[in-house]
């Protein structure tokens, strides 16, 4: 019934931060380290079209070899835009978050809240510090 499967990157703070806020509901999930494990081209393109993105607005430019493939081309296809997230994983945006409940790209990671089946459990801060979940598990400033 938790069923949640997070596209994680583990060197992005973003992604790190999902994790947590996941496990601080008590739900330890199906972790994919999508640059090790890159998911399916089928797969990208259900988890895009759930999350009500294009594949453009999945992409990842920061880090990435997005200048240097010209995809800022707005002719470019969502088929050839895949294709170049097939030959470079690092292209796509992280962290997708896979529930029950829908899927997300959780950027910025509080994202991820809208999806998890399980409350949080207590109080949660990001690495920075920013204080996102209070001591009795209720969001703050959403």
């Amino acid at each position: 019934m938790n069923n949640v499967t997070i596209y994680h990157n583990p060197n992005c703070g973003t992604s790190r931060n999902t994790l947590a806020m996941i496990r601080n509901a008590g739900i330890e999930p199906v972790i994919i380290e999508y640059l090790k494990t890159p998911p399916t081209r089928e797969t990208i393109k259900s988890m895009v079209a759930k999350a009500g993105l294009t594949v453009r607005e999945a992409l990842r430019e920061k880090g990435t070899p997005y200048q240097e493939l010209g995809l800022s081309n707005p002719a470019l296809t969502e088929e050839q835009l895949l294709d170049a997230i097939e030959a470079h994983p690092i292209l796509m945006n992280r962290p997708f978050v896979v529930t029950s409940m829908g899927v997300r790209l959780c950027r910025p990671s509080e994202v991820v809240l809208e999806i998890l089946p399980a409350a949080q459990q207590g109080a949660f801060s990001k690495e920075d510090g920013e204080v996102v979940i209070d001591a009795t598990g209720k969001r703050v400033n959403p």
